[in-house]
């Protein structure tokens, strides 16, 4: 799973609906193995619907979501639920157990889904809570750490199985500039340590200059894909004004840490 380059995800003719309501039509891209892939656009565009599909939520409408060289919805119901076992999943909340500690929310995957003993399980926890800068927050709850930090523990707990995909949904939504490059990094270092391939939604467009290696640019208007690949190469060589005002909204001044 650590081979760079080559197809991992397909998502072909997608289309999602809600109560038969087409919400985006016609999608396709491919997520290679080791990407950070961004699916982008502005608010209201169907981003997270199509998360939703690839992570298992909600099935198509029609069309297909092939991963590593299956259809993961028509695929029998073990062979899927096998498929989004190796998915780690990040909401844009966080959706922490408020009344569980840093330590217990980060654990309770390995709790369910492995035999792992104790000692094994904290030295997992403890590697996951120093890949996102939290050693020593154990025992917080997360109503006594920052909305930054939340973040940073739905990440490790995203992680805590070693998955093959990491999904975040908006992850920096609601963070201050400084605060979300931090994050920007954290997902960059993970990326790099780990080979692991990460599939995040977002509008932030400091993110998606600064971090992603491709996107899918979701039109508001046609609710189908508007543009495909790496964010500056779309930038270059739109010619859709749409797009361009969104990638472009300040004359091009981007900082970038690349």
């Amino acid at each position: 799973m650590n081979r760079k380059d080559t197809p991992f995800i397909c998502v072909r003719d997608l289309s999602v609906a809600y109560d038969r309501k087409i919400v985006v039509h016609n999608i396709n891209f491919t997520v290679n193995r080791g990407d950070i892939f961004v699916i982008m656009g502005m608010s209201g565009c169907g981003k997270s619907t199509i998360m939703r599909s690839m992570i298992g939520l909600l099935p198509p409408h029609k069309g297909q979501i092939i991963i590593d060289g299956t259809d993961m919805w028509t695929a029998d119901e073990e062979k899927r639920n096998h498929i989004i076992s190796g998915f780690g999943v990040s909401y844009q909340s966080g959706a922490l157990f408020s009344s569980m500690t840093v330590w217990e929310n980060v654990a309770l995957p390995l709790q369910l889904k492995t035999n792992m003993n104790i000692s094994e399980i904290n030295k997992r926890v403890r590697e996951k809570l120093h890949m996102v800068g939290l050693d020593n927050c154990d025992d917080l709850y997360p109503s006594e750490i920052s909305g930054g930090m939340v973040k940073r523990v739905a990440i490790a707990r995203a992680m805590a199985l070693n998955p093959h995909v990491l999904f975040f949904d908006e992850p920096s939504a609601g963070l201050d500039p400084v605060r979300s490059a931090e994050l920007d990094n954290i997902i960059l270092d993970i990326n790099r340590r780990t080979g692991t391939t990460i599939v995040m939604v977002t509008h932030d467009l400091s993110s998606i200059m600064n971090i992603a290696t491709n996107a899918v640019y979701i039109d508001i208007n046609t609710k189908t894909v508007g543009a495909y690949g790496a964010p500056r190469n779309i930038l270059r060589t739109t010619k859709n004004g749409e797009i361009i005002k969104f990638l472009k909204p300040n004359g091009g001044k981007h900082e970038t840490t690349k």
